[in-house]
C-alpha cells in the first residue's frame, strides 16, 4: 500500500479556529437586534423575580442548557429542564430515537407546568426535531413567551421528509416569539481532511454556547441600566465561593427543579 501524503494537521486546526471565530462573529454582528430584544425580555423576568427557563430537546443541544445554569458567572434565575429522555447519558441512539418521537416534548412542558407569564428559552442547532417542536407548539398553547436559538439556513435546507421532523414540517424559528440565529452550517462538521468523504468537527456546541453568552451578558447589562443587581453564581471551587453562592441557595432551591 503507498505512503500517503503528508497532512498539515496544525493547517487544518487552524481553519477550524477560523471558521469558528467566523460564525461567532456573525452572531455578534449579525443578531444584535434579536439578542437585545429577548435579552430585554430576560431582564423583565428577573427584575420581579421569575425564572428563565431553557430547554435544549436532543442530543448535544442538551448541553446548551447545561451551559447557563449553575455556571460560575450565570445568572441564578436560569432554570435548564435536564430531562432524561434525549440525554446521551442514558444511550446516544435512544435519545436519538425520542427527539423524533411525536409528542415527547408535550409531554415534557407539560410535566414542568409552565403557563402564562412564563419565559422558555428553546435551543436546538438544526431547529427541526418533532420533541423540538413539540416542546414550542405546547408552551405557545399554554401562553409561554418564547425564545428560540437555530440555524435557520439548517432547518431551511432540511428535507420536509426528513425523519427527524416533526409530523407538521415546522421550523423552531417560524413559530417562536423572538428567534436567534446561531448560524450552524449545513451538516455541523466544517472540517475537510484530505482523502476524507466526511467532514469533521462540529460547530454547533460553540455557537450555541457563544450565542448563549451573549444573551445572559446583554441581560446583565440590561439589569444594570435598571439599577439592578442580579445574583450570579460564582465558582465553588474559588476562593468564596461556597460564602456566596450560599446566601441565595434558600431563595432558589425548590423553584429551579435542577438545582
Amino acid at each position: 500500500m503507498p505512503e500517503a501524503d503528508a497532512i498539515d494537521a496544525d493547517a487544518l486546526c487552524a481553519d477550524y479556529f477560523a471558521a469558528t471565530q467566523a460564525l461567532m462573529r456573525r452572531v455578534l454582528e449579525e443578531e444584535r437586534g434579536p439578542l437585545d430584544q429577548a435579552a430585554s425580555k430576560l431582564a423583565d423576568q428577573i427584575a420581579v423575580d421569575r425564572l428563565v427557563h431553557i430547554y435544549g430537546p436532543g442530543g448535544h443541544s442538551n448541553l446548551a442548557s447545561q451551559e447557563v445554569f449553575f455556571r460560575a458567572g450565570g445568572l441564578m434565575h436560569i432554570s435548564a429542564i435536564l430531562d432524561e429522555g434525549t440525554l446521551l447519558s442514558n444511550g446516544a441512539l435512544r435519545s436519538m430515537a425520542i427527539e423524533r418521537t411525536p409528542g415527547y416534548g408535550k409531554v415534557v412542558i407539560t410535566n414542568q407546568r409552565l403557563g402564562e407569564g412564563d419565559l422558555l428559552i428553546l435551543v436546538n442547532a438544526y431547529g427541526i426535531n418533532a420533541a423540538l417542536i413539540d416542546a414550542a407548539l405546547e408552551a405557545r398553547r399554554r401562553g409561554v413567551f418564547l425564545i428560540g436559538i437555530s440555524s435557520f439556513q439548517h432547518a431551511a435546507n432540511t428535507s420536509p421528509n426528513h425523519p427527524a421532523r416533526h409530523p407538521t414540517k415546522q421550523n423552531l424559528h417560524e413559530i417562536v416569539d423572538i428567534a436567534i440565529d446561531c448560524k450552524v452550517p449545513i451538516g455541523d462538521a466544517i472540517v475537510r481532511v484530505p482523502g476524507m468523504g466526511e467532514n469533521i468537527a462540529a460547530v454547533s456546541t460553540f455557537a450555541n454556547a457563544f450565542t448563549l453568552n451573549c444573551l445572559v451578558i446583554r441581560t446583565v447589562a440590561r439589569l444594570a441600566e435598571r439599577g439592578i443587581e442580579p445574583p450570579v453564581w460564582r465558582s465553588g471551587n474559588a476562593p468564596g465561593g461556597d460564602e456566596a453562592n450560599a446566601r441565595f441557595i434558600e431563595h432558589f432551591q425548590g423553584r429551579v427543579k435542577a438545582l
